[in-house]
């Protein structure tokens, strides 16, 4: 591997040694010559020893780990995190029959800096915040298909998330499939993610707990859902028996 070399200055490898998946700026001593914005780079301490490889980008965050291993990101690393992220999610029973709508890669909580995935059923919506993400959205799409099936349809969303509103490709688009439909299930109620202009990746499901706990407090009271948005607040209200709901947001669609 030849990996252009990010040196530390003495000390400011403790964070790392920690697995704290950032390196600052201001911790860097020397870096090589001509490192391009998203460009794997291999970080090293004052005294040469290996620490991480990560993504290079020149603003604060300088360094994205994505490993705290001496290897390749090549595709292999793509499908073993992808297929770890995933895994997880089936060990914790987000993935149902009554579940299709959940993040499967959640930034560095799946050791995947400056990457969101969600998913809606058989489409998984792609989100970069990083170049580094952008300039592996192949590999990210060769790794979605090899874990949920050449069937899913991936639809890419970074235009307004990346940091260099410049960068080549970046449109919104299909990277593999087409669009089939916007429904999808979280426990049990149907609902339409528009993930072509809506918010974010078209849902929030990282709400979903906080929805079925309001469902809990429901029954007999009523609700108001400002800032609506999709209405998911709203209808765990109404199937907790909520004897009145209003649902408000400026957005008329």
């Amino acid at each position: 591997m030849s990996y252009k070399k990010i040196t530390l200055k003495p000390k400011k490898e403790d964070s790392l040694l920690r697995f704290h998946p950032w390196v600052f700026s201001g911790a860097i001593a020397k870096k090589a010559d001509n490192i391009e914005e998203g460009e794997v780079v291999r970080v090293e301490t004052s005294r040469g020893d290996f620490i991480a490889v990560g993504h290079f980008q020149p603003k604060s965050i300088e360094v994205r780990v994505l490993s705290f291993e001496d290897i390749e990101i090549d595709q292999n690393f793509w499908n073993e995190r992808v297929a770890s992220a995933y895994q997880m999610r089936q060990s914790l029973g987000l993935i149902s029959e009554t579940n299709n709508a959940y993040r499967l890669v959640h930034g560095e909580g799946d050791g995947l800096s400056g990457l969101i995935v969600d998913v809606y059923g058989d489409t998984a919506v792609v989100q970069s915040h990083s170049m580094g993400m952008h300039k592996s959205k192949k590999e990210i799409c060769n790794a979605l298909l090899s874990v949920l099936g050449d069937a899913t349809n991936i639809y890419y969303k970074s235009e307004t998330t990346l940091p260099d509103l410049d960068a080549s490709d970046s449109d919104n688009g299909y990277l593999h499939g087409k669009f089939t439909t916007d429904q999808a299930m979280e426990n049990g109620l149907l609902f339409q993610a528009d993930w072509l202009k809506g918010q974010k990746t078209g849902f929030f499901v990282d709400q979903r707990n906080n929805r079925a706990l309001l469902e809990r407090y429901s029954k007999n009271r009523s609700v108001l859902n400002m800032f609506c948005y999709t209405g998911g607040f709203s209808f765990y209200a109404m199937r907790g028996d909520a004897k009145l709901v209003h649902s408000v947001d400026s957005s008329a669609k």
